[in-house]
């Protein structure tokens, strides 16, 4: 039998997507701190919901690129051993998810906390939430032109970006209820405003833990048909069928496969699996595929299995 990659052995160390935008994670991670600090003290100073709200996306922001950075040096320093085969690239997954869990708890309490201050909305200066949100916005803005290419390539990046932007969004809300607080008294702008940024980051949060989740139950990454792989290799020369064909994401941009293909008596067996390596690495960027190549009374065995 012929096979890819060998099986139960550790694969080399490799650099996942996430890997490359270390540099504009630890950037933004300063960045954000230093102006969190200054969001909360003028926040809490002045009873600003809108501003602690923002503040405490931001800490979100803070503790979410902090956590995708540590993802990052653990899975580059916990290099795979025969008991770890994949390593520890999961942690990245893992971050992105945790990330998730912050912007639902921190949209849980400005939801909570605004409705309380409805009916008695307490009267917050308008002056110091301005610039305490301008200083934020320009934060934010820094943060968010550095993540936003790694976003498209990394799960883990993009759980950090989504931060950044739920925080940028709630720095021009801010904004806008400082600026009604200073020119008009209107004392419901800031709860109205701290309401709208709970509620514009549900959404896009849902939609990074399902991601993450989709990765940790190892479904089939999204965009990939298994079917019509399945039918792209029953295709190849040689190949009679295709069996026990799995797909999965290790980490973003760590796609993987796993098939066994049964191949005719007279078919050339390092043939078939070259053929099939070429076809997962081109057409599908599924560069790392452990495929087994077995000769019909093989698969019998294969059909014995209950799952």
């Amino acid at each position: 039998m012929g096979h890819g990659h060998g099986h139960g052995q550790a694969i080399a160390a490799g650099e996942s997507a996430s890997g490359r935008h270390l540099r504009a994670l630890t950037i933004s991670l300063l960045v954000g701190a230093t102006f969190m600090v200054l969001e909360f003290v003028v926040g809490f100073a002045t009873s600003s919901l809108a501003l602690i709200s923002d503040a405490a996306h931001m800490f979100t922001d803070v503790l979410g690129v902090g956590m995708a950075l540590a993802a990052i040096m653990v899975a580059r320093r916990s290099k795979a051993t025969f008991s770890r085969t994949f390593g520890l690239y999961r942690a990245e997954v893992l971050a992105a998810l945790g990330n998730a869990i912050l912007l639902f708890g921190v949209a849980g309490y400005v939801l909570f906390e605004a409705i309380g201050r409805i009916s008695d909305p307490p009267e917050v200066p308008g002056l110091p939430v301005l610039l305490a949100a301008t200083a934020g916005l320009i934060a934010n803005l820094v943060s968010f032109a550095l993540l936003r290419s790694g976003a498209e390539e990394s799960i883990n990046v993009r759980g950090a970006y989504l931060e950044v932007l739920a925080d940028l969004i709630g720095s021009v809300g801010v904004l806008i209820s400082g600026a009604l607080t200073l020119l008009t008294g209107w004392r419901y702008a800031d709860p109205i405003i701290g309401v709208a940024i709970g509620l514009f980051v549900l959404p896009r949060t849902y939609a990074l833990a399902r991601r993450a989740l989709r990765i940790l139950f190892q479904h089939a990454p999204q965009g990939v048909d298994v079917g019509e792989i399945s039918a792209e290799l029953a295709a190849l020369p040689g190949v009679d069928d295709v069996h026990d064909l799995h797909v999965w994401t290790l980490t973003s941009g760590m796609e993987v496969a796993s098939a066994h293909l049964t191949v005719s008596t007279e078919a050339e067996q390092s043939t078939v699996l070259t053929a099939a390596q070429n076809l997962l690495s081109s057409r599908y960027s599924i560069e790392h595929a452990t495929l087994q190549v077995e000769a019909p009374q093989c698969a019998k065995r294969c059909e014995q299995l209950p799952w």
